[in-house]
């Protein structure tokens, strides 16, 4: 029986339109003193791997005090600028009710995220998103640079087993942290990864994004394997 619904964020449940960028940015120079002139992969990454690299990218030697900066900074702009995530970003399709159907269940959810958690409860509220989100079961960037060990921690706050938790997110990364902790991975193609790459990454079921909520209710109970 799936007693956890642990879910990605961006592209899974929401597209910030570029916006998120732009708040790595801004926080990129309040911190460091330097433009961002280039960022590295975020795709499937965890905050704190992102911001390291894109500083080794601008010639950077950054530790955790330099993260923790930046991490401060990155929830300020999310505060100042929630508005304009909400007018230029979007809720995806589906993901509404999605959680809504899955809370009908009375299956718990909660977040794992390479974001941080400020950013995280930030991003899904601007959007309606977090009413059913259970924020203390969840793990998030500032946790660990691996998503494995983000999936890990998860469970563990959840005091969950693996064969009772499902994992809900778009990338290869996902899949490989569900799969790594023996938790099943319903994948989702809304973001840059095709439905073919996330298959052969191991998904147990991909969908084209979360329009159909009794498909995904299905997949999520592994009906239909």
């Amino acid at each position: 029986m799936t007693r956890l619904i642990l879910w990605d964020i961006d592209h899974t449940l929401i597209d910030t339109r570029g916006v998120g960028r732009e708040l790595s940015a801004a926080a990129f120079l309040q911190s460091t003193g330097q433009t961002m002139r280039e960022q590295a992969k975020i795709d499937g990454i965890t905050e704190p791997v992102i911001f390291r690299e894109t500083a080794k990218l601008h010639g950077l030697t950054t530790d955790r005090a330099d993260f923790e900066r930046f991490a401060r900074a990155l929830t300020e702009e999310h505060l100042k600028c929630a508005a304009d995530l909400r007018e230029r970003g979007h809720a995806l399709p589906g993901a509404a009710a999605a959680l809504d159907a899955l809370d009908a269940l009375g299956i718990r959810q909660t977040v794992v995220s390479g974001n941080i958690r400020p950013v995280s409860e930030i991003k899904l509220q601007v959007f309606g998103l977090d009413r059913h989100i259970l924020w203390e079961l969840g793990a998030y960037g500032e946790d660990n640079d691996v998503r494995a060990e983000l999936v890990k921690l998860s469970l563990r706050r959840s005091d969950t087993a693996a064969e009772e938790a499902v994992l809900i997110g778009d990338t290869p990364a996902d899949v490989e942290g569900g799969l790594k902790n023996g938790v099943r991975v319903v994948a989702v193609a809304s973001g840059r990864s095709g439905e073919a790459v996330l298959r052969d990454a191991g998904a147990e079921a991909v969908l084209p994004d979360l329009r159909d909520t009794e498909s995904l209710i299905k997949a999520v109970h592994g009906e239909g394997r």
